[in-house]
């Protein structure tokens, strides 16, 4: 029988956990090992609600105050909380040529992988 993914959240109250079992219903198959949860997943159920209700209003503060009928400010404050609890993901910056052939020189990267990197469409 599945849990409610509430009871966990509450169960959990924000301390660090680790996945150690996952089995996929449809075929039975499971796997084990160590799984971190995903950063929404780690969010309180109620931070998870209002992050789904967010996107579902996409992304619309006004949407989001009569949704829940609370301020603009009210609204603003909740996001801002949620998102400090948030790891953002990082994203790369493109290599332009010059900072390859930089890497080349100092020895970071081969050769042929500077050329695999030059040939690349996604040079700046």
């Amino acid at each position: 029988m599945a849990h409610d993914w509430k009871t966990l959240s509450d169960m959990v109250q924000g301390k660090n956990i680790v996945i150690e079992r996952i089995r996929i219903v449809e075929n039975g198959v499971a796997c084990e090992g160590e799984f971190e949860l995903p950063p929404l997943a780690k969010l309180s159920y109620d931070d998870q609600i209002f992050i789904s209700a967010f996107i579902q209003c996409n992304g619309s503060i006004k949407g989001m105050e009569q949704y829940f009928g609370i301020s603009y400010p009210t609204v603003k404050n909740r996001l801002s909380a949620i998102s400090a609890q948030l790891k953002l993901v990082e994203v790369g910056k493109s290599e332009s040529r010059q900072d390859i052939i930089e890497r080349l020189n100092e020895g970071k990267i081969s050769v042929d992988e500077a050329i695999e990197r030059l040939k690349s469409e996604d040079l700046q």
